[in-house]
């Protein structure tokens, strides 16, 4: 039995008088008196179906006439040119079934013509997304995947995978959420950091790894999120700049690729996407309180994390993507190779949009003895990470890497108001269904 032989993007007005069969959602009905429309909506766009009360068979008339919105149907017919519809074609009917109708009535408007809070459209997240503006974001986040994966491999990269269910913290925070692993307690891992260093030890040399990571922490915020897909790469025999080069060549690949094939998408969200210039910006972080102080916008001493107002004014001030550079190390984790002349000054840099930090990153200590006088710096107890720590007792190449936070890169590419509409199913503190 075929359902479907074509989408409603597939269909060309060029292909008149061809019969087509159509399955999809009920987006509209119109009553015109003698002409009656349904207008199918699938994946791929609109078709019109267009019914002649003098001409249409009784039996399809009725349940076109008695379908409710968001039911789904199969529609098959003949293609016809009309220049006033959408695709410039139209269906005239032969058949159509109801394949599932829909309740009445609908939770939330597919249409986007009655607007709705973001919590009652994450409810019922699956009506949600039958928004055409809405099903683009995820189409485009497929898109900058492929693009990433593709600029990964380009670089001699190897896909890998990390474990998810840890005994010990990546960062040695608190910020875990711990479950129950049989007889013991375990956590769901803040960070494939730990394991990519391992891989370096173990000669795979190029890694990447795009998947979940979890955070507990307590934030609410349009930004920040408790569970996100992370792209992580880790690099042997390289240094910081070396991988931002990747990273920075990796972010205006995916721009690129979304202009180039995903201008549909764009339309429905209605964004003129400019593609950003490499080699973005760098700034060190000594330059960027400097800046601040010029401006008379210094609200933070060298040595204090970057606060919200730094990091509003810098993005205002350079306002393109940059990378900042050269932390001090008593702000960076434990596994950033600070300067041998300079100790006091890491080797980690931040990708910055203008709006918000896009991804971390660092060349990492690679020496046994010191990153065990890292660990111990931090306040930590080295034999909570000798796991890890085994890894460099027998042979690890200097190396580098960075992770980049999935949802904020298509969040900020889209100009979009809160993260949570750039992940399908969000959890934050207050969310867990759907």
């Amino acid at each position: 039995m075929i359902l479907r032989d074509a989408y409603t993007g597939d269909i060309t007005p060029e292909m008149a008088g061809k019969e087509v069969t159509l399955a999809g959602w009920v987006h509209e009905t119109r009553d015109l008196g003698g002409i009656f429309f349904l207008v199918l909506r699938d994946r791929k766009g609109f078709a019109q179906v267009t019914l002649f009360r003098k001409k249409t068979a009784p039996v399809i008339l009725n349940t076109v006439k008695t379908v409710s919105r968001e039911s789904v149907v199969q529609v098959k017919g003949l293609v016809k040119t009309e220049a006033k519809a959408p695709g410039g074609y139209e269906i005239i009917p032969t058949d159509v079934k109801v394949l599932t109708p829909a309740e009445v009535p609908l939770p939330m408007d597919p249409t986007g013509k009655v607007d709705c809070e973001l919590d009652t459209r994450l409810d019922v997240r699956y009506i949600d997304i039958r928004r055409p503006c809405a099903l683009a974001i995820f189409e485009i986040e497929s898109a900058v995947l492929q693009s990433l994966r593709n600029h990964f491999y380009k670089n001699g990269l190897t896909e890998a995978f990390t474990p998810k269910i840890v005994a010990a913290a990546t960062e040695g925070g608190t910020d875990l959420f711990p479950i129950s692993y049989f007889e013991r307690e375990a956590f769901l891992n803040q960070s494939p950091q730990l394991y990519k260093q391992m891989l370096m030890a173990a000669g795979m040399d190029r890694v990447f790894e795009i998947g979940p990571i979890f955070r507990a922490e307590e934030h609410d915020t349009r930004r920040h999120l408790n569970e996100v897909i992370s792209v992580d790469v880790e690099v042997s025999f390289a240094d910081e700049n070396d991988v931002m080069n990747i990273l920075e060549e990796a972010v205006a690949g995916a721009y690129s690729y979304v202009k180039e094939n995903c201008s549909k998408q764009l339309k429905a969200i209605g964004l003129d996407l400019q593609v950003p210039k490499t080699p973005f910006r760098r700034v060190t972080y000594t330059e960027a309180l400097e800046l601040a102080g010029e401006a008379g916008r210094k609200s933070m001493n060298w040595g204090d994390d970057l606060n919200t107002e730094t990091e509003r004014f810098l993005g205002e001030k350079i306002g393109e993507h940059y990378f900042l550079t050269e932390w001090p190390s008593s702000i960076k984790p434990y596994y950033t190779l600070p300067y041998s002349d300079r100790p006091e000054v890491c080797r980690g840099f931040d990708l910055m949009h203008p709006r918000m930090e896009l991804a971390s990153g660092a060349q990492r200590v690679h020496d046994h003895n010191l990153l065990v006088e890292r660990i111990k710096g931090k306040g930590l107890q080295p034999a909570g990470f000798e796991f890890y720590l085994k890894a460099f007792r027998y042979g690890m190449p200097p190396h580098a890497g960075w992770g980049l936070g999935l949802s904020r890169l298509v969040m900020t590419m889209l100009n979009l108001d809160n993260i949570r509409d750039a992940v399908l199913f969000p959890r934050d503190r207050r969310r867990l269904v759907p």
